[in-house]
């Protein structure tokens, strides 16, 4: 059996990581969805809320498990037996990061491969922080994103207003 993990900050998650996990579940047995609790950005939800989001993105998939991990993602799919560390790739710009990235992982666990799967055409202007700078501003995030994702990130956004 061939796992793999998928890791990032999903802040949230959106149909670009959805579309890119779900192919990844074609090629591997399974895709873990590593959602990093402490990434070097500022958080929209806690890490609670995101994995609660993401798995509810995964929910109908037998092959595609949500989980939180902190440290190394090599570390972690080490941890949880995978092989492989899935990566999405957009734009032309995603490839230097993602490609010195991967030099990096091989170098503290030659055993675990990166692969990097290009978005569809459809999803390659979607990042998490488009979508967030969409919806603070109160615009329609709805073609980006599943609804419990918007309604999520509406109410967010209400909170952090009321907390002001």
């Amino acid at each position: 059996m061939v796992r793999a993990i998928y890791p990032g900050s999903f802040d949230p998650t959106h149909f670009g990581h959805i579309d890119i996990a779900e192919r990844a579940a074609r090629i591997f047995d399974e895709v873990i969805i590593a959602v990093y609790d402490m990434p070097k950005k500022n958080l929209l939800f806690s890490i609670e809320d995101r994995v609660a989001l993401a798995r509810q993105a995964y929910i109908t998939s037998e092959k595609i498990k949500v989980a939180p991990f902190s440290g190394f993602a090599v570390d972690f799919a080490k941890k949880v037996g995978a092989t492989v560390i899935v990566r999405g790739l957009r734009l032309f710009s995603d490839f230097e990061f993602e490609y010195r990235m991967g030099l990096a992982n091989k170098k503290l666990a030659a055993d675990i491969e990166t692969v990097a799967i290009m978005s569809e055409l459809r999803h390659i202007y979607i990042s998490s922080s488009t979508v967030r700078e969409i919806a603070e501003l109160g615009g329609d995030v709805s073609e980006m994103v599943p609804p419990f994702v918007s309604e999520a990130l509406v109410r967010r956004y209400a909170e952090l207003r009321e907390a002001q």
